[in-house]
């Protein structure tokens, strides 16, 4: 009987133990799940390169990492910014106050990408940054949970221009959508140029987004410059190519879009793209891990990824991780773990997160192949380059980051 009673009594006692414990990790995680929202443009000029595809991505990195985290399920939700900095703004302080949101992913459209880096700084809240470019969100802007994940102006001018200046094209007009990213492609192309020996003739800035830049062209076409550079992306730049080859410009000066995806090139067509230059984070056919996701992604989306696309999906099973290892949702001490951990998927083989956000990755100088060359759709790239990471993007000697210690 005694034995009886003494066994109760352990049962009972860890029991006890064990009640608070679960209490205890079930408070880990803010409203009993993690929620992930991917903020897109799904029906703009950026959507090609990002919007239902930058969701689906996002969608197969919660399904890789099994559904759960800690316990608890991992939802996602999506909206659109339509390419405006209060409609996103909107979106991300209803998620972050209301909806529970841990986490908002993408961005394209750097107005965008700016705007809610400060609503997530002020908060306190986690955003990973892919779809926008400037370096202003890891640089001057910085903030301690902001991160920018798969390019910015600066590792694409880094690999372009300095490619095609080598290959003879030292002088340069611009062509530079009216927005913060558009203005930033085209400094920090012009800085490299400058740097490699070459000279900029002028700029003229089209509203964004545009359809019509016939005016733009016979002004650039006349400056006499070897090359007109496209500080624009999406289909500001599919529209500008295409208007380019139509006047017969392209058979006189070179065009080097500082921004170009593998969504631009498929709508293009090889024809009109081929020989063009363009720096890249990703590319579907690199190797077999690359080919297995794009495989996947292919089959639902009918599309190969941008590396925008791919770009979501790193910094959507990234976070995941860092939740696992933290053990809490708490944005201030994911973000560290986030830093802690090296970023290895088939996005980054070797990744990290700096101090100042900016995931360090190898960058790929690219070039568009000929028809001929061409085996099977979407193989569309010669890889002429692997550019480093610590080659690729601004050394934090330079940087403006607060953040960072000098």
């Amino acid at each position: 009987m005694r034995s009886s009673k003494r066994a109760l009594s352990t049962i009972l006692t860890a029991v006890a133990i064990c009640v608070p414990a679960v209490g205890f990790a079930q408070a880990k995680l803010s409203n009993n799940a993690v929620k992930i929202g991917v903020l897109t443009d799904l029906s703009g000029g950026f959507s090609d390169l990002t919007g239902s595809g930058s969701v689906l991505a996002a969608r197969m990195a919660i399904d890789d990492f099994g559904g759960k985290v800690l316990g608890s399920p991992i939802e996602l939700t999506s909206a659109d910014t339509m390419n405006k900095a209060d409609v996103a703004s909107n979106a991300a302080r209803k998620w972050y106050d209301v909806e529970g949101v841990d986490y908002i992913v993408d961005m394209p459209a750097s107005s965008v990408a700016l705007a809610v880096a400060k609503i997530a700084q002020s908060k306190s809240k986690l955003a990973a940054m892919v779809g926008a470019a400037t370096t202003r969100l890891t640089n001057e802007d910085c903030s301690p949970t902001v991160f920018h994940w798969a390019y910015d102006t600066y590792a694409l001018a880094t690999g372009t221009a300095r490619a095609v200046v080598k290959q003879g094209g030292d002088s340069w007009y611009f062509l530079t959508a009216d927005y913060a990213g558009g203005h930033a492609l085209e400094k920090d192309a012009a800085d490299v140029v400058r740097a490699e020996g070459g000279k900029v003739i002028g700029t003229s800035r089209h509203p964004f987004p545009a359809s019509d830049f016939s005016s733009f062209l016979v002004t650039a076409s006349g400056s006499g410059a070897k090359v007109i550079g496209l500080a624009n992306a999406g289909t500001d730049t599919i529209n500008s190519i295409k208007q380019a080859a139509e006047f017969g410009i392209t058979q006189k000066q070179t065009l080097a879009a500082t921004l170009l995806f593998i969504s631009d090139v498929h709508s293009l067509g090889l024809a009109r793209s081929q020989g063009m230059y363009l720096t890249t984070g990703f590319y579907w056919d690199l190797d077999d891990e690359t080919r297995a996701f794009s495989k996947r992604f292919f089959a639902k989306q009918k599309k190969m990824p941008t590396m925008a696309q791919a770009g979501v999906y790193s910094a959507v099973l990234h976070y995941l991780k860092a939740v696992k290892e933290s053990g809490t949702d708490d944005p201030v001490l994911v973000a560290k773990k986030m830093k802690e951990m090296p970023v290895k998927d088939f996005f980054a083989r070797n990744g990290k997160l700096r101090e100042d956000g900016r995931m360090v990755h190898d960058m790929y100088l690219a070039q568009v192949k000929k028809p001929a060359e061409s085996k099977y759709p979407w193989d569309y790239y010669w890889i002429r380059q692997v550019i480093p990471g610590d080659q690729a993007f601004l050394p934090l000697a330079k940087s403006a980051c607060s953040l960072v210690k000098k």
